[in-house]
């Protein structure tokens, strides 16, 4: 959000300069209405007021250096090197980088780095302490989050994300000591969805079953109808399950519970509109111009978003309270809007040249126009 009476430029603080504490002034939080937003209203979407919120910059990241963010932290890994920042900018640990860092997340007090080789193969996944950086321990699979626990992956090479494409087994992972609890086998190649808690294997033959992570065992199970089965279909949205398949009249979205995937609400899709990520709780829909949500409990409308088609989400934590998405601006800036469940509130710009954002808590962090990295709050960013 802006205030009055700011510059018209970003404020940068030097890490080792920290500012003193700017007087209290009133906040002013200005909110869109939902479901239907006017078209006037999306500032944004014609010419956005510049970022008027204080930017921290940190070092001069290497060219080849990783960035990638995980829970609370912001990790920039370099050919030797694993330094872990705050959302304020300040670094808290440093750690000896793993060869080939690719992803990154948090579970149970740790933070997950998954490696990969120069033929994009997983080669495993790294346990640091998330308050020190200590190694706990390392796997030579796929570990993700699952709510508060965590599963290992043997994957499927796949263009679009080759981590939830999955055979052989699914195991459950002590986060202390990184050993196996249980395992489920996969005799084919399946879709794997994660939920808090539960974990939905989903076969090339629709068989659907949902396990509890904490022993494994089958919770539910369905055939689901016959689908485009992906990584990105189906997903699991607010705790339910949503799956995008052929139907009479077009392409359909069907809702189900979890865990016990009882179908809930179908509605037909208008042709070009199809799911797409950056709504946190709500299943986000992009059409050829327009973005709108529907609860993914009921399938009704949540609100719709006039010209919000073509913004891109920020890549952080797979399950926001809100995501910032991000378009470029025709001054070579980019714009930036914050998406929460109730939709999109207006943002500010990013300077030109900024790349490679990452979304942790309410930060966003970026390879600044001068290659260093920086730090901005999400509230007018």
């Amino acid at each position: 959000m802006t205030r009055d009476g700011q510059p018209d430029h970003p404020v940068t603080i030097e890490l080792d300069r920290p500012p003193p504490a700017p007087p209290a002034r009133p906040r002013r939080r200005r909110r869109w209405a939902a479901p239907v937003l006017a078209a006037g209203c999306l500032l944004l979407g014609a010419a956005a007021p510049p970022g008027r919120s204080a930017a921290v910059t940190g070092p001069v990241l290497p060219a080849g250096a990783v960035l990638l963010a995980a829970g609370e932290l912001f990790l920039v890994a370099d050919p030797s090197t694993l330094t872990a920042y705050g959302p304020d900018g300040r670094a808290r640990w440093r750690a000896p980088a793993p060869a080939g860092a690719w992803a990154a997340a948090s579970v149970a007090g740790l933070v997950l780095v998954t490696e990969r080789d120069d033929a994009r193969q997983v080669t495993g996944t790294t346990a640091y302490a998330a308050d020190t950086g200590q190694r706990r321990w390392r796997r030579p699979d796929r570990v993700q989050p699952a709510g508060a626990a965590a599963v290992a992956v043997t994957e499927v090479r796949s263009v679009a994300d080759p981590g939830q494409r999955v055979q052989g087994a699914v195991r459950g992972v002590d986060p202390a000591t990184g050993a196996d609890r249980w395992s489920v086998p996969v005799p084919s190649t399946a879709v794997l969805v994660t939920a808090p808690g539960r974990i939905v294997v989903v076969h090339d033959s629709g068989l659907t079953r949902v396990h509890d992570v904490g022993h494994g065992a089958a919770v539910a199970e369905t055939r689901l109808p016959p689908a485009g089965y992906a990584p990105d279909n189906p997903l699991v949205v607010g705790g339910h399950l949503v799956l995008r398949h052929p139907a009479p009249g077009g392409t359909a979205l069907t809702g189900y519970d979890l865990p016990a995937l009882t179908p809930r609400w179908r509605r037909l899709l208008p042709v070009g509109e199809a799911p797409a990520p950056g709504c946190p709780q709500v299943l986000c829909l992009a059409g050829v111009t327009d973005r709108r949500a529907l609860d993914p409990a009921t399938g009704t409308p949540a609100w719709r978003w006039p010209g919000g088609a073509g913004w891109q989400p920020v890549p952080g934590d797979p399950d926001p309270t809100r995501q910032v998405l991000l378009r470029p601006g025709g001054d070579g800036r980019t714009l930036a809007v914050a998406v929460g469940r109730d939709g999109p509130h207006p943002g500010g710009t990013l300077p030109a040249g900024t790349r490679d954002c990452h979304l942790a808590a309410d930060a966003l962090a970026c390879r600044g126009p001068d290659g260093r990295l920086t730090v901005r709050p999400v509230t007018g960013t």
